[in-house]
């Protein structure tokens, strides 16, 4: 999560959607840099209106501006798939090494998955603690010029990003069924992506 006071801005990292590559370009410029552990990078919108917004209000009585990237549910459910495909994770609980895409998406879709497919939720990371749905700037993950774009003019400085943090190689293709039963099952998640 990086903050910038004086533009008036926070961004959310959202796991998945790129925020390394954001953060290696951009972290030397905030007055802010959450980047460790995961638990604090990772913070979701209703943890940030929990700890840190009543913060910032109480410290300077300023309210800043969040941004988010989503991404496509598959999309995102198959970087998480190759992540935890990784050699270091080989022969742990957590690795994706010996399965196939389905039976991955199957498992990450269960109520209580395994280790390797606990992957969080889209949606709970940016549901605000009143339950409304979104951070005051949203973007697609697959349209990463247009977030560029919007970074550029409010942080008023030109962002080159280095593709960092990349995953091996994976088939991520579905079959029908199960692409159809992860529609059902996530059908909010796929809204919210859908609404941005």
């Amino acid at each position: 999560m990086l903050v910038f006071w004086k533009e008036n801005l926070a961004l959310l990292a959202v796991p998945k959607t790129g925020t390394t590559a954001i953060e290696q370009a951009l972290a030397p410029h905030a007055s802010m840099a959450i980047l460790d552990p995961p638990v604090l990078k990772h913070l979701p919108i209703y943890r940030y209106d929990r700890f840190l917004k009543p913060f910032f209000l109480r410290a300077a009585d300023k309210e800043l501006e969040t941004a988010a990237v989503v991404r496509n549910p598959i999309d995102w459910l198959g970087s998480w798939y190759k992540y935890r495909a990784r050699p270091s994770l080989k022969g742990t609980v957590n690795s994706t090494a010996d399965m196939s895409f389905d039976n991955f998406v199957l498992e990450a879709i269960k109520g209580e998955s395994a280790p390797y497919a606990h992957v969080g939720s889209q949606l709970k990371f940016l549901t605000n603690r009143d339950d409304s749905v979104g951070a005051t700037h949203m973007f697609r993950y697959e349209d990463m010029p247009r977030y560029i774009d919007f970074l550029e003019t409010r942080l008023n400085r030109k962002i080159d990003l280095a593709q960092v943090n990349v995953s091996p190689a994976r088939n991520l293709d579905l079959s029908t069924a199960v692409e159809e039963k992860l529609r059902r099952k996530w059908i909010e998640e796929f809204a919210l992506w859908e609404s941005v």
